[in-house]
């Protein structure tokens, strides 16, 4: 293949949420240009959309069939991310065109704050502080007592790499580790169950740690959630879509768990306002993978693909 740093535009930026160092690393690989929305991609002219050959695509917009058609060149579309659940696969095959993520350098990030929401769920963290900060400690009030992690029975829904990762941590605290997946794991004798609700049923807590897409919306159904009873409380990493949001809100809202620690939602940025209410919901702001170390590696394997592609070698972490 030739110097694409000698031609014409050839990839593709189609976020505005690059950083400029990602950006930078993406553009030297090759010549880019920037479109972040779908309207942006289809007032290109003729000649630019014809050039590209690859997207650099981050986040959660969708890219389908139609935008794909609007490339005719296009052979590669590198997501910035483990989750890919925003492209269209199934179009990017039917059309000949590649498919990357970047696996294995976030489940480390991904796993500690999963057990960071456990223990700040669990040790009342958020409340403690503000109870410090606003003068109540002082005043003489002590915080109500807490509950006690260690030792508790905990389901990882999803025994993949980040669900690994995450019971391996949970295991130095001596919990009780339960999950389920397509299928029986290699592990050291953690109780293995085929359907979630009988997962949910055995355990005090639930890790939401499955894949997105379509295979997997809805997995934590209502049912799941009302299995786990009235001490269980949700801890969801993967994606919002993965359990049913209205279920849960109203299993919070009636009591029938005791709480959820969420940093995906059904419709991110605008979290539900019903969540944001409950004191027995800890948020955060998608943002599992989010440390400087994490995400240059993700920008650095998300450019590796690009710069294997157009060197005509196999690319590194295929999804088609």
């Amino acid at each position: 293949m030739s110097d694409p740093r000698l031609s014409d535009p050839v990839i593709l930026i189609a976020s505005d949420s690059f950083s400029p160092d990602e950006i930078a690393r993406i553009e030297a690989v090759a010549p880019a240009l920037r479109a972040g929305t779908k309207e942006a991609r289809a007032a290109l002219p003729v000649d630019q959309r014809a050039s590209i050959k690859a997207i650099a695509n981050k986040g959660h917009r969708a890219i389908d069939g139609a935008q794909m058609d609007l490339f005719p060149n296009l052979k590669l579309i590198a997501q910035f991310g483990v989750g890919y659940d925003a492209i269209d696969v199934a179009a990017a095959s039917a059309r000949g065109i590649a498919v990357t993520n970047t696996p294995d350098v976030l489940n480390e990030d991904v796993a500690d704050l999963a057990v960071a929401m456990m223990l700040g769920w669990a040790r009342q963290i958020p409340q403690g502080d503000a109870w410090v900060r606003n003068g109540t400690w002082a005043l003489g009030r002590e915080l109500p007592l807490n509950r006690k992690m260690s030792g508790a029975k905990v389901g990882i829904a999803g025994m993949g790499r980040i669900g690994r990762a995450i019971a391996d941590r949970l295991a130095a605290f001596n919990m009780d580790i339960h999950y389920s997946s397509r299928g029986e794991k290699d592990t050291p004798g953690w109780t293995y169950h085929a359907d979630v609700v009988d997962l949910a049923g055995a355990v005090d807590w639930l890790v939401v740690a499955v894949v997105g897409g379509d295979s997997t919306r809805g997995y934590v159904s209502r049912a799941a959630i009302e299995a786990l009873g009235p001490q269980g409380v949700v801890i969801n990493i993967a994606r919002g879509t993965c359990l049913d949001e209205e279920a849960l809100i109203e299993a919070l809202q009636q009591g029938k768990i005791a709480g959820a620690g969420l940093d995906v939602f059904y419709n991110e940025p605008h979290v539900d306002a019903r969540l944001i209410a409950m004191d027995n919901v800890l948020l955060q702001p998608h943002q599992a993978s989010s440390t400087v170390e994490t995400r240059r590696d993700m920008s650095m394997a998300q450019c590796a693909n690009l710069a294997a592609f157009f060197a005509g070698e196999a690319l590194i972490t295929p999804v088609n």
